[in-house]
């Protein structure tokens, strides 16, 4: 993904706010969808565009939490539309501005031509899901205990023994489940990235932003960011389907999203 550099003088001096770049040269308008309900709109060079608004050249920035957070709800919301109708689009991270008019943006886009073009056409039918991957932590532990002898002789030996005289060797057993669980979580992990591997273009260890609540009470085994071919979506979908028809086992699948992990566009 791009960063656009701000120029910090001359706070209202006119920018640009760029969301995405998108292939092709449509109308495209939506009033009052934007930041602070800017409206929206597109500027083409040759056969790519930008959708963006127009702002003065200055980063958007507040103390208010909840501010920051319809903003970026508003930016993701625009380049998901901008998908809609352009299909896949490189997406440009939160409070990317050119500085100057519309015509600056033509000359950027222009600048750029080559990579932004390429990159369109690496991504072109492809978009962004995240999958998630949990386990019931009484079936992981099971699981860890059926692979490490030591563990399954020192749970059975606890079990047998008084709560009170047991209390220090349990003690003992979680701290090596602890550091079991570790390790198994790693080896899971590499298993079904490797499943995945199958159907996907790239896999990414993916950022845990949010978990919801009917997950809360699983142990996350594995995150990813997954980069599909529209054809391979239901492939996908199947194989994870597996997973989670495992005993104990559920499985989070969520997108399309614009292919924000993936845009490889650097400086221009």
């Amino acid at each position: 993904m791009t960063q656009i550099e701000v120029t910090q003088e001359a706070p209202l001096k006119e920018g640009r706010y760029i969301y995405c770049i998108v292939n092709g040269h449509k109308k495209f308008a939506m009033r009052n969808a934007g930041l602070d309900n800017a409206d929206i709109y597109a500027v083409s060079c040759k056969d790519i565009g930008a959708i963006l608004h127009a702002c003065p050249a200055k980063p958007y920035e507040s103390k208010e939490e909840n501010k920051v957070k319809e903003w970026v709800f508003n930016h993701n919301t625009v380049i998901d539309k901008a998908s809609d109708i352009f299909g896949t689009v490189l997406p440009l991270s939160f409070d990317a501005i050119i500085k100057g008019d519309d015509e600056a943006v033509v000359d950027w886009l222009n600048k750029g031509y080559e990579k932004l073009k390429k990159e369109l056409e690496r991504l072109r039918d492809k978009a962004e899901y995240t999958v998630q991957i949990f386990c019931e932590p009484d079936k992981l532990a099971d699981k860890i205990a059926a692979q490490d002898n030591t563990l399954a002789d020192l749970k059975e030996k606890i079990e047998k023994l008084p709560k009170r005289t047991a209390y220090l060797l349990h003690r003992t057993f979680e701290l090596k489940m602890k550091d079991a669980s570790q390790a198994i979580m790693v080896k899971l992990a590499e298993e079904y990235a490797s499943i995945l591997m199958k159907h996907v273009e790239e896999i990414k260890i993916a950022k845990v932003r949010h978990i919801p609540e009917q997950f809360k009470d699983k142990k996350l085994i594995a995150s990813f960011s997954c980069l599909v071919l529209k054809d391979k979506v239901k492939t996908l979908g199947g194989a994870l389907g597996t997973i989670n028809g495992l005993q104990g086992y559920a499985v989070r699948f969520t997108g399309p999203w614009a292919p924000f992990s993936f845009t490889k566009i650097g400086e221009i």
